[in-house]
């Protein structure tokens, strides 16, 4: 299997858990808060079903040629957003499902060739096409967690963790940087990879979930330790600055 073909996978089997844990919400579910700070389950959902619509638009412009904003303006993303926020939940589930439909069958019909074409999102740097694949397989996997409705970061796959992790070192902010040091771990506490030379602060450690969990704020970073004992987990540095890694080859290398 292709690396292509193994994230367009990867990203069906995500993209059936997220639509699994919202067809199980109720409408006061779904008007609930989620862990995002002022949005409802709903917020969340409707921002799930006009993101995979936004990234039709990208692989548009990569079949195209004629370039396709992901959004026409931040603005208007967010109006998007609160437009369908309020909704019955199964409204919200079957414009999830229905937009998921439309980008799945964009991904089918898009030529070989286009997976190369540079396209860029509301923030650089701009991309290979097949990148859109891993954007929205991270938006469908962190906004599942945000969902708080039973999917957390322990349910993330070691690919997706491995694939994230990878690209957040990419895009290090080590002028922003909290921290010095990761040092990742596996259940036993062996070591399974090391991160020197981020920045000024302590060297932190934990599993690779857990690391990820609180890198991306989807945790407090309660599983996350200082490697000095007695130091306090400072706060997570800024998350992915761009909307990607800046030195993307024309096809996926083989660690995606």
């Amino acid at each position: 299997m292709t690396v292509l073909a193994a994230v367009r996978e990867e990203l069906a089997e995500e993209t059936a858990r997220l639509l699994a844990t919202a067809a199980a919400l109720t409408d006061p579910e779904v008007r609930a808060p989620s862990r995002l700070p002022g949005w409802t389950r709903g917020h969340v959902l409707t921002h799930l079903a006009r993101n995979a619509d936004s990234h039709v638009n990208l692989l548009t412009w990569a079949r195209t040629g004629v370039e396709t904003p992901q959004y026409p303006s931040p603005e208007a993303r967010e109006a998007g957003i609160e437009a369908g926020a309020a909704r019955p939940a199964a409204e919200q589930v079957a414009d999830l499902r229905d937009s998921a439909a439309r980008l799945d069958r964009a991904v089918r019909e898009l030529p070989p060739d286009a997976w190369r074409a540079p396209v860029g999102g509301l923030r650089p740097p701009r991309h290979p096409a097949w990148y859109c694949l891993v954007r929205r397989l991270r938006e469908v996997g962190m906004h599942h967690v945000d969902l708080d409705a039973g999917y957390g970061p322990a349910d993330w796959t070691d690919a997706f963790v491995a694939r994230e992790l990878r690209d957040c070192l990419r895009t290090w902010p080590r002028d922003r940087s909290t921290i010095g040091a990761a040092r990742f771990v596996g259940p036993g506490g062996e070591t399974l990879e090391e991160w020197p030379d981020l920045g000024d602060g302590p060297a932190v450690m934990g599993t690779p979930a857990d690391m990820l969990a609180w890198l991306t704020g989807r945790s407090e970073g309660d599983r996350v330790r200082v490697v000095t004992e007695g130091r306090p987990v400072p706060p997570p540095p800024p998350w992915l600055t761009g909307v990607a890694p800046a030195d993307l080859p024309a096809t996926p290398p083989k660690d995606y």
